[in-house]
């Protein structure tokens, strides 16, 4: 696949967008790349965002952080930004960029697929990425990620680290880019009690039971998500791994308001940066490197590679995995950090097989 490897290749070079995720433009609509030099082309690169806005410490933020680090790599790329309050406002907000003359536009976040491919449709030459979704049409570069397999991760080191045996996970929507890191979770899970010979306890998702898992039903509903949270641990768990955007910051409170009962393993980006004042009850976070795919895919399009070809971040190409483990470092056992080690080994080989039904092919 084309553009695995360049993406493997820069994640280094772009680990400091990382930390600087939190940089916010003065105007949603304004452009907060650098000028094009006297007499150069400009490139005007646009993002569409979610809804939960480019502060999210999430998705919308990590996909903006690869738009700033396109701008600071390149002056004469142009960028600029307008979030979504609602379902209702992703095809008008998608046509906005298109009618400004963006040369591409990125849009954040699988639920806006059916908008994308429409609108990119309709305008055949204006190239589009889109975040949590494949490649649906000519003009469109979908970026998706096996997040199971990070998941998967994440779940074992759960239930490596609990003291009540009882973990818990819920989604913002029951959607594929949601249950599959929740699907990954839960067999990280049952491939620690199957190797131990424990039986940790799961609340709130069991894929073999799709239908009945917690959903918040919001990725921006704080309060939804710490009283899910506050249930979960009434119950006994002791760690959570919210996948729900913004909502999910309910769960770090939760944790943070346990006086240390309860802790919590963070989603999409590392929560120790992004939000940096819960790091002390983050174990560790399931990154997808959002950033780096779509400065990718900026820079493809700015310099004429761009392909529809799909793109899909896996362990083996670093487009998930898990974040340190920060403040946890000393406390996460040495043989448990190497298991980690050898079972996403296992999982690049092919030794161990992950199930979810959700997960994406690349083409």
């Amino acid at each position: 696949m084309r553009h695995a490897t360049k993406i493997a290749a820069v994640i280094g070079a772009t680990a400091l967008v990382v930390a600087g995720c939190g940089s916010k433009p003065s105007s949603s609509s304004s452009s907060s790349g650098s000028s094009g030099s006297s007499g150069g082309k400009q490139f005007k690169a646009c993002m569409v965002l979610d809804t939960g806005g480019v502060d999210d410490r999430s998705f919308n933020q990590s996909s903006y952080a690869g738009f700033q680090a396109a701008a600071k790599a390149n002056p004469s790329i142009k960028i600029s930004y307008v979030s979504s309050n609602s379902q209702n406002d992703y095809t008008p907000n998608l046509n906005a960029e298109v009618n400004k003359g963006c040369d591409t536009v990125v849009a954040v976040g699988g639920l806006m697929a059916d908008a994308v491919k429409s609108v990119a449709k309709a305008n055949p030459s204006t190239q589009f990425a889109e975040v949590d979704a494949g490649s649906s049409g000519p003009n469109v570069y979908g970026l998706q990620y096996n997040t199971a397999q990070g998941g998967f991760l994440g779940g074992y080191l759960a239930a490596s680290m609990t003291r009540t045996g009882k973990v818990a996970t819920f989604g913002g929507l029951n959607i594929p880019p949601v249950t599959i890191y929740m699907d990954g979770f839960w067999e990280g899970v049952q491939y620690y009690d199957k190797k131990k010979g424990k039986s940790v306890s799961v609340l709130g998702w069991n894929e073999k039971q799709q239908k009945a898992g917690t959903f918040a039903s919001s990725f921006t509903d704080q309060n939804k998500g710490l009283s899910i949270s506050k249930a979960f641990i009434q119950q006994g768990a002791d760690i959570l791994f919210p996948v729900a955007g913004p909502a999910g910051l309910g769960a770090l409170q939760a944790a943070k308001d346990s006086g240390g009962q309860v802790n919590a393993i963070w989603v999409d980006t590392d929560g120790c940066v992004s939000a940096a004042s819960y790091c002390p009850v983050i174990m560790s976070s399931v990154f997808k490197a959002m950033d780096v795919a779509v400065l990718d895919a900026i820079k493809a399009s700015e310099d004429g590679s761009f392909s529809n070809e799909p793109y899909v971040g896996t362990l083996e190409n670093q487009g998930t995995g898990l974040a340190p483990f920060h403040d946890f470092d000393s406390k996460v056992p040495a043989d448990v950090k190497s298991e980690l080690d050898t079972i996403k080994a296992d999982i690049i080989s092919g030794k161990i097989t992950i199930e979810s039904k959700v997960q994406p092919k690349a083409s």
